[in-house]
């Protein structure tokens, strides 16, 4: 992509966390006209088909393995998207998001022997217990519950788009494994909205979320991890949560309590510590 050489390299973390967060904001400003399962069966179908006509991937020639490693990784995709979009529709975005780090800040700790983490681990319970209904009665309990569920699956996600890495080339396995998701998908979907996935307007609004919300932050992703230190580029990730609630707040109003803030807070706290204090920084 040309904006790879025009932007530097940390603008294309924003750039993709941006586009990520405006796709969530503008997928939830339609859960009136499509619920939050139908609308993640259009994010991730119509991603599928474009990352499947970009990247052209190899269908046969891989091993029974690499097909049930296939299955699992579509299936932690399909799954991660629709708690997440399920858990937004009831809490604001922020606040999902910020819950939701708690899947990849396991799995990092979990790698990890440092005494040091263990700050990073009493930063993020703190965060996620202000989080909890029980400080925040404000906050939809089966929301917070679902955001972070979404975060299981979002650490089951990276452990297995390591394997996967090892198996599929470039862009292949993210292609197969959206297509995965979307046959997953399919059923949930058609059940919970019929008839509305196939108006035009909700097609072509779909298709946005999918580009804003999978495609385009990928393809910015992929171009600054090639320039960038993978531990300075989870630093910039941890500004996530707070670029959601800036973004949620314009697009549709959310607003959050300063005990919210605070947690938010902390989270990104503990994402920037952990990845700081990865060892051996490397360029990919």
């Amino acid at each position: 992509m040309q904006t790879s050489f025009i932007l530097p390299t940390p603008a294309l973390v924003l750039a993709a966390i941006a586009s990520t967060q405006l796709g969530s904001a503008l997928a939830k400003s339609l859960f009136d006209q499509v619920g939050p399962l139908g609308m993640v069966l259009l994010r991730v179908g119509l991603s599928a088909l474009v990352l499947v006509a970009w990247c052209r991937p190899r269908w046969r020639g891989h091993s029974s393995g690499d097909y049930r490693l296939l299955v699992a990784f579509g299936l932690s995709l399909a799954i991660m998207n629709a708690l997440f979009y399920c858990a937004i529709a009831r809490i604001p975005i922020g606040v999902a998001v910020a819950l939701e780090f708690s899947g990849p800040l396991t799995v990092a700790l979990l790698t990890s022997r440092r005494w040091l983490d263990g700050l990073w681990v009493a930063l993020a319970a703190a965060g996620i217990v202000l989080l909890s209904p029980l400080n925040t009665p404000a906050l939809d309990s089966l929301g917070v519950v679902m955001a972070l569920l979404a975060g299981v699956a979002w650490g089951s996600y990276i452990i297995l788009s390591a394997r996967m890495g090892q198996v599929f080339h470039g862009g292949e396995g993210l292609a197969l494994s959206m297509a995965v998701g979307a046959l997953l998908l399919l059923p949930v979907g058609v059940l919970a909205d019929g008839r509305a996935l196939l108006s035009p307007q909700i097609l072509l609004l779909g298709l946005g979320v999918a580009l804003l919300a999978s495609t385009l932050p990928y393809s910015l992703e992929m171009a600054a991890l090639r320039r960038m230190p993978i531990n300075v580029f989870g630093v910039l990730m941890s500004l996530e949560p707070a670029i959601a609630s800036a973004i949620s707040f314009v697009w549709l109003g959310e607003t959050l309590t300063p005990m919210m803030m605070g947690a938010i807070g902390l989270v990104m706290a503990a994402a920037a510590g952990v990845s700081l204090c990865q060892p051996v920084p490397k360029v990919l």
